[in-house]
Order: C-alpha cells, then sequence, then structure tokens
C-alpha cells in the first residue's frame, strides 16, 4: 500500500503519518507514505520524524499540476489535509483561501482522473455548513458557509463531488468538529490561550464567549478518516464529531484553571466579523456504517493536551515569534 498525504506537515496531517508510521492503523502497518507539503506558516518540518524508511518527503504545492503528475502514479490511495484553515485569516487574505482550497482540491483530483489514482479522501470541515441554534447537522444539511474559508471548503467538497459523480472517482469526504491536540499552530484557540497563559499574557475572548463548538481530538479525527479510507463509501459524505459541545468561555475557563492562572488575564474583544454561534454535528452515519466512537475523554484530552505545551516550548516558541 502506498499513499499520498497532502498538507501532512501540518496539524492533523502530520497526526495521521505519525499514527500510520508507528503502526497505530491496522493493515497499514507497512504502508508507505509520500508527504506533499508546501510549507507555508502552518506547516512545519519538525512535525514529522527527519527520515523513516516508509515515508518520502516532497516540498511542493497542491496547485502544481505538473508535479502531482510526476509523484501520483503508483500510489493506491490520496488523504487530501492541505488547506488553508484560520478563519480570522480568510476575512483579510480570502484570495489565498480561494487559491488553495477550490483551485488546489481541483488540480489535485484532476491529477488523480489523469494518473489513475481513483481512492481519494477528502478531509473538510463542519464549518460548511454555518450556524445551527438547536439540533444537529446531518450530512444532508444545506451548505451555508459564513467565513471565506469556509465558503471555499464548501467550495472543495462540491468540486470533489462533481469528480466522484463526472468522473468515476472513488472519493468520500469528511466533515470533523473543531480538533485539538499536540502539535496545532498557536494561532488557534487552544494553543493560542495555553501558550499565552504560559507567558503570563492575556488571552483574547471574543465577545461575551457564548460561542459554541464541539471538540473532538486529533487522534480521534484521524481514527475516522482512516475508517472512511478503509471502508468509506464513493461519493459519500461523512460527519465526524467529538460530541464535547463547549462555550468559548467554558474553555477558557478550563485552560485558566489547568494553567494555574487567574481570571485577569481574559481581555474581552470585539467579536469576530461574521462569527457562528454554535456548531453541532449528527455523526450517527460513521457511527453505524463505519463502527466510529471517539475514545478520548474531553477532559483528558485538554490536560495532556495543556502537559504537551507545558513540555515542549521549543516547538511552539519559534511558531510565536514568526507569526507575532
Amino acid at each position: 500500500m502506498k499513499l499520498l498525504v497532502t498538507g501532512a506537515a501540518g496539524f492533523i496531517g502530520s497526526h495521521y503519518v505519525r499514527t500510520l508510521l508507528d503502526g497505530g492503523y491496522a493493515g497499514y502497518e507497512d504502508a508507505h507514505v509520500t508527504v506533499l507539503d508546501k510549507l507555508t506558516y502552518a506547516g512545519n518540518r519538525a512535525n514529522l520524524p527527519e527520515t523513516h524508511p516508509r515515508m518520502s518527503f516532497v516540498e511542493g504545492d497542491i496547485c502544481d499540476l505538473e508535479l502531482l503528475l510526476e509523484l501520483l502514479p503508483g500510489h493506491d490511495a490520496v488523504v487530501h489535509f492541505a488547506a488553508e484553515s484560520h478563519v480570522d485569516r480568510s476575512l483579510t487574505a480570502a484570495a489565498d483561501f480561494v487559491l488553495t482550497n477550490v483551485l488546489g482540491t481541483q488540480t489535485l483530483l484532476e491529477a488523480c482522473r489523469r494518473a489513475g489514482v481513483s481512492r481519494v479522501v477528502h478531509v473538510s470541515t463542519d464549518e460548511v455548513y454555518g450556524s445551527i441554534d438547536e439540533g444537529a447537522w446531518t450530512e444532508t444539511w444545506p451548505l451555508q458557509p459564513n467565513s471565506p474559508y469556509a465558503a471555499s471548503k464548501a467550495s472543495s467538497d462540491l468540486i470533489a463531488r462533481a469528480y466522484w459523480r463526472t468522473h468515476g472517482l472513488d472519493v468520500s469526504i469528511t466533515r470533523c468538529s473543531n480538533n485539538y491536540g499536540p502539535y496545532q499552530h498557536p494561532e488557534k484557540l487552544i494553543p493560542l490561550f495555553i501558550t499565552n497563559l504560559f507567558n503570563g499574557l492575556q488571552v483574547p475572548l471574543y465577545g461575551d464567549g457564548s460561542n459554541v463548538r464541539e471538540w473532538l481530538h486529533v487522534s480521534d479525527h484521524c481514527r475516522a478518516i482512516q475508517l472512511v479510507l478503509t471502508s468509506g463509501r464513493a461519493g459519500e459524505i461523512y460527519n465526524v464529531g467529538g460530541g464535547n459541545e463547549r462555550t468559548n468561555l467554558q474553555i477558557t475557563e478550563a485552560l485558566l484553571d489547568l494553567c494555574s492562572a487567574g481570571p485577569a488575564l481574559v481581555k474581552r474583544v470585539a467579536d469576530r466579523l461574521g462569527h457562528d454561534q454554535r456548531y453541532a454535528l449528527d455523526d450517527t452515519k460513521i457511527r453505524a456504517e463505519l463502527g466510529y466512537e471517539p475514545l478520548v475523554s474531553f477532559e483528558q484530552g485538554l490536560a495532556d493536551t495543556v502537559a504537551w505545551y507545558r513540555d515542549h516550548p521549543a516547538w511552539w516558541k519559534p511558531l510565536r515569534d514568526l507569526t507575532s
């Protein structure tokens, strides 16, 4: 088995590759992985082994059709993580998100079609659904994205569906809730707050902190992706939830406690433009069809994440310096 994994120097993709190389996915203990990553600010070569007999690393862009056509022959499947993913950045640099997330996905799928690599898992997000006041989204919910990031991901989902329907590619789409865990870039909420608190800095809480997100440990998400790769159906979408709804204020309070910090370090800031109020996924489908079940409790996962950042300042301090 030989996989091409895009964006695998990032947070979620690197976790998937490390787990695969460690023999964490049954039946893939001998799989070879080609990592393709552009190494933007969010891609970190240190997230992956420096060398491994079953890993090849290629620095490159998913918008580079010629490169993809050179790389893809001989691979059995593609797991597509590569994306611009930070909502706040999309508010001021939307073109970057459209280029990578929409054109990049189309270019990758076109290369797969030409190279005869049919099996693709396209990793997406619950943000494509918009915001929901009560209940939870199923996979058939209309797409109503509210940020340029979410709109670009919704567009990439539709491109993926079109390549399945028109060209017969064996494409499955996953849509996950908010991820957290080790190696997440400190621009994201949980690692930003953790690293700020370690430095004695205030944490910026949007509005009144009432916005609700559902949280999923990265290891549970990656197990779900592997299930979809091995057993998911072509043309199908699979929601991947964690079942852990928390307001941003509740997350903040939990992190203050875990970091032994006081409420004086919370700074209320103006709300994000177009800020979605609540996300919630109905993941009945992946549980029933593929036997998915999250294993990491939120309380333990969050405590372990704080401990990881406490123990790895040499990993996150340079990233903060680059993006500050």
